[in-house]
């Protein structure tokens, strides 16, 4: 007999057959695709007809013995566990387990609740903090505190490293679980801990409030300069882009500035129709390949700014859909980008959602910009570099003093001439 192994009573034997349905169910899922793709990740692609053939089926566990483990750990904490056990809650964590063994955090499972929190901010409204945040060097980072949400009023600062909230320990594995912990229909006070650069550790209490995303903002300034920034690609940018850029143009716009710092990214679909504003149609602006080398690339689809003298603004916060907005502009000459490197970003991730309002967010492939380069971990670099001094973040925003601005003001001038 296994040292695991209990002699509990029938009731929990039966138990034992109930949760090894779970598990079974559980296998069948992940191993023949009763998952779908769905369209709200990040990065998301169309739709996958089915998890692929080369995934382990259950001939491969004869009949889950390959398992046994976890059946042997579920029984020994039945007989021995001081405490309330609920199966549900075991099942959950153990897939958990499986994504966080993976070391990759963009791939998780997540249950109702996270997944509909996911599924609400990309649809530009939620309770929240009103911030963005991104895994850097296994660290949850600050990316971006929207304008005037709470965290924006708290004084938190791209760049920020959460190291707890409500005093939970939380590392680059667990975005998702700090993001959920964030987030929620209750506007009561959350409590982060956070360190940052020349001023070390500090708590701060930020107050949840409902967060209405306004993603893309737009104006004229002198010489018929337009400037367009795009602060996240939710559902609503394409749109709302496209009706500032028409906008602009009806004002006799001759320019652009287009400003992608701090942009965490968002949709993929957002990404490839912004860029083909600017890309000849037809023209790749990105592709993906996946694990077993089949490449799918999406081209532009055509627009109306072809041809506008375009500088696009970047920094170490111009991450994901962003960059590939970035990297399609560079490859393809149609811009010049200033700032600093951006993020490093470029994998894809795809939502398998479940019936039971579950869902596995996982990563599915890599993407190249159009010259063929991944940019993972390594980033895009700009055509001028402009760094942005750390004395000026804690300071209220003045666009007279950004010199990133001022640099991409100065090149666009130029390229009027």
């Amino acid at each position: 007999m296994n040292g695991f192994e209990s002699q509990g009573d029938l009731k929990r034997k039966r138990g034992r057959g109930k949760w090894i349905a779970l598990v079974v169910v559980l296998i069948l899922l992940t191993a023949v695709g009763s998952f779908y793709a769905g369209t709200v990740a990040a990065f998301t692609i169309p739709r996958l007809s089915g998890v692929n053939s080369n995934y382990k089926g259950l001939e491969d566990y004869k009949n889950v013995e390959g398992f046994n483990k976890l059946f042997q750990i579920r029984e020994a904490l039945y007989k021995y566990y001081d405490g309330p056990i609920d199966d549900n809650v075991l099942v959950e964590g153990a897939i958990k387990g499986m994504t966080s063994s993976l070391n990759d955090p963009y791939t998780v499972f997540m249950n109702k609740k996270e997944f509909y929190d996911f599924s609400e901010k990309n649809e530009g409204e939620y309770v929240g903090l009103g911030i963005q945040v991104g895994v850097k060097d296994d660290k949850i980072t600050v990316i971006l505190p929207f304008e005037g949400s709470p965290a924006d009023k708290a004084g938190i600062l791209p760049g920020d490293v959460i190291l707890k909230v409500n005093d939970t320990d939380v590392t680059g594995k667990d975005i998702d679980k700090a993001v959920s912990i964030m987030k929620g229909n209750d506007k009561v006070e959350v409590k982060l801990s956070l360190f940052r650069e020349n001023k070390g550790n500090f708590d701060v209490a930020v107050k949840r409030d409902t967060i209405k995303l306004v993603t893309v903002k737009g104006e004229m300034m002198d010489n018929n300069i337009g400037y367009i920034s795009i602060s996240m690609f939710d559902e609503h940018t394409t749109d709302n882009f496209n009706k500032t850029l028409k906008n602009l143009k009806s004002k006799g716009m001759k320019a652009l500035i287009l400003d992608l710092r701090d942009n965490p990214g968002g949709l993929l679909k957002s990404s490839v129709e912004i860029s083909s504003n600017f890309i000849p149609k037809n023209k790749v602006i990105v592709s993906t390949i996946d694990k077993n080398k089949k490449e799918e690339r999406l081209n532009s689809l055509g627009g109306n700014a072809q041809g506008l003298p375009l500088v696009v603004l970047i920094n170490e916060y111009t991450a994901s859909a962003s960059e590939i907005v970035s990297g399609a502009i560079r490859d393809y000459k149609v811009g010049t980008l200033v700032g600093t490197k951006t993020f490093g970003k470029g994998v894809v991730q795809s939502v398998l959602s479940g019936s039971d309002g579950t869902a596995l967010k996982v990563t599915i492939s890599k993407y190249y910009t159009p010259n063929g380069e991944n940019i993972h971990h390594t980033g895009i670099a700009p055509d001028i570099e402009v760094k942005y001094p750390d004395e000026l973040r804690e300071k209220i925003y003045k666009r007279s003093d950004d010199p990133q601005f001022n640099k991409a003001l100065e090149v666009i001038k130029e390229k009027l001439k």
